[in-house]
């Protein structure tokens, strides 16, 4: 182990040599109004292929809107002493848009080194658990470490716009790829500490709630019906949500569920005019343990209510939808095995987790596998000048090869 935490330390620049390479070339899924992430898989098989890495496989996802007419998804396996179990490390290949460019200090897809900072679309989600993964392996390979179980990398496509084309293809159309006893690390969520170690999710949906009147001059009301004071206790009504579905489970933060309005659609467009027509928006992260179908009811509820009592008629319409896949449980194998490694590698004090938003983790649970989400991370994701840390990525390839030779 010396010596494979030694080799890691000495790979600062194939870190930033990696992320050079892999942040010039653009992935974006044809959602976010790229041509897919054909490019970026054709590099990447061909560094795993120089690695050395004999079992690397394809898995192409049919997809007609990108030119290539398909989404790549690569799986790599460095053979364990145990050929029977796999130890899985799985980081998406898609980026996001770099959005308004006049925030970026630099060009998004050049790589910047600033000391330990690498600054670039891409470089934190989610290259830098990418990087850590690559680094792992090819220390594996050059000292001729054969680790306790199968080494396996999978680099997947459509992670940011729902994985349909991705870990979700996988699961659904080449399970054989797995065993139940397999076990799966996803470095794509964490903290700065290191110390999250996420096993569980919330369920949660977006609704789009539209109250429908009639739109008339504001000196006339009478002649219309007003949907903003409506919609307005609509919104206010929101709140008592959170007591109609009151369970807590400390492991989450905040550990109850939340429902939140978000997003107001605008109106009209003058002060003088009644509005006939409101959207808005609610936010829900709900417990597991509630079936989401009872929550939207409530709402609707809350709608017939309304509608009646001022006349409207109100829709509530879902435009996203995740009942929670069962938790990882906290005693699981891969939560221990995460756990101790962390806490060898970073000396720190890591606990398991639930959190309100859906990760890749889920598509796996739901089929009965062990998944847990960690990695060092400073929640750069999405954000214009996104950075990454060599040292976080060179940790977290240590706890990844900790994880592998440990008995």
């Amino acid at each position: 182990m010396d010596a494979l935490f030694s080799e890691l330390d000495r790979q600062t620049e194939a870190v930033v040599d990696l992320q050079t390479k892999l942040t010039a070339i653009p992935a974006l899924g044809p959602r976010n109004g790229g041509e897919g992430e054909k490019a970026k898989a054709d590099f990447l098989l061909a560094h795993l292929r120089s690695m050395g890495i004999e079992d690397i496989r394809e898995y192409n996802a049919p997809d007609q809107d990108v030119p290539c007419g398909y989404r790549p998804n690569i799986v790599a396996v460095i053979p364990g002493r145990n050929t029977e179990r796999t130890l899985w490390v799985i980081s998406h290949i898609d980026v996001v848009p770099p959005g308004d460019l006049s925030l970026w200090n630099s060009d998004p897809y050049t790589l910047v080194r600033d000391g330990d900072t690498l600054i670039g679309r891409g470089v934190e989600d989610n290259q830098q658990g990418m990087v850590s993964s690559l680094i792992t392996a090819q220390a594996l390979l050059d000292l001729n470490i054969t680790p306790e179980l199968n080494y396996g990398l999978i680099l997947v496509s459509d992670e940011e716009t729902g994985s349909g084309f991705g870990l979700d293809y996988l699961v659904r159309e080449h399970e054989g790829v797995f065993r139940k006893d397999d076990l799966f690390l996803v470095p794509d969520s964490g903290e700065p500490n290191s110390e999250m170690v996420e096993v569980a999710e919330k369920s949660m949906f977006w609704l789009k709630c539209t109250v429908i009147g009639k739109q008339c001059h504001a000196s006339t009301p009478d002649q219309g019906n007003n949907t903003l004071v409506p919609c307005a206790e609509f919104i206010l009504r929101v709140k008592e949500l959170e007591a109609l579905y009151p369970a807590e489970d400390p492991i989450y933060n905040p550990p109850r569920s939340t429902f939140q309005p978000t997003m107001k659609e605008a109106n009209v467009a003058n002060v003088n005019t009644i509005p006939g027509r409101d959207v808005f928006y609610i936010d829900s992260r709900v417990m597991p343990e509630y079936d989401l179908t009872d929550v939207l009811d409530t709402i609707k509820g809350f709608a017939d209510e309304i509608a009646a009592k001022y006349g409207v008629k109100i829709e509530c319409e879902p435009v996203m939808w995740e009942q929670a896949a069962p938790a990882t449980p906290e005693d699981s194998e891969i939560a221990v095995r995460t756990m101790a490694s962390v806490r060898k590698v970073y000396n720190n004090n890591p606990k398991v987790v639930g959190v309100g938003g859906g990760t890749v983790a889920a598509f796996l649970r739901r089929e009965g596998y062990q998944a847990v989400v960690w990695s060092t991370l400073n929640h750069n994701a999405h954000q214009p000048n996104e950075w990454a840390s060599i040292r976080n990525t060179i940790g977290d390839a240590k706890v990844i090869a900790d994880m592998l030779t440990a008995k």
